[in-house]
């Protein structure tokens, strides 16, 4: 197993020596709203933390949406502090796709609709009341969806509310903050969690 790194900058072989690596999920029992991004990127399987390359908008989004009470800094991995911030206000995290790789667009049709299917099951095991899957094509191509669009899903996925809705990654341009708040903030409502004002 890959040794994680410590709070350092990673050079570039460092960075690719995490290709194919796991990124641990977080969820427990206190579980209503599972986040699924489509997989981890290689900064984030080097620390080992959900959306941890700068410049992804997914922690300030869930602030500015006032579902945690601060947006998080998990650059150089998760806080035990802050993980248990998250699993207490009801969030959950996983992939679609649980391996690393440089780029989304790298994974095969294969490995998405193997991740689907992890899904499913992951879900039926934890049963959260909604799944926010973030990314529209990767749910295409996941459950065979082809016609779908952003929002909330006419399938469930075993007990639990599905929704779509656009992934933080920076690359993802014409998305903001703003944008990603408001579309994480409907998926907090429908999962009955407390939500706040952060303006």
């Amino acid at each position: 197993m890959t040794e994680r790194p410590d709070r350092r900058r990673l050079s570039r072989e460092e960075l690719l020596s995490f290709e194919g690596a796991f990124v641990d999920d977080l969820f427990d029992d206190r579980t209503r709203l599972l986040f699924v991004g489509i997989n981890p990127g290689l900064w984030t399987a080097a620390v080992n933390a959900h959306f941890a390359r700068a410049g992804n908008r997914f922690w300030p989004a869930l602030h500015r949406a006032g579902i945690l009470p601060k947006s998080l800094d998990v650059t150089a991995g998760m806080a035990d502090t802050d993980r248990e911030l998250v699993l207490d206000h009801g969030i959950g995290i996983s992939n679609l796709v649980p391996r690393a790789s440089a780029r989304a667009d790298e994974l095969s049709r294969a490995e998405l609709i193997a991740g689907g299917q992890r899904l499913v099951d992951l879900v039926t095991a934890i049963r959260p009341s909604v799944v926010a899957i973030l990314g529209l094509t990767a749910y295409r191509q996941a459950f065979g969806r082809r016609d779908a669009v952003a929002g909330a899903q006419p399938d469930s996925i075993g007990p639990s509310e599905l929704w779509v809705l656009p992934n933080p990654s920076g690359l993802n341009a014409h998305e903001t903050v703003d944008s990603l708040a408001g579309a994480y903030r409907a998926t907090a409502v429908a999962a009955g969690l407390a939500v706040n004002s952060t303006r």
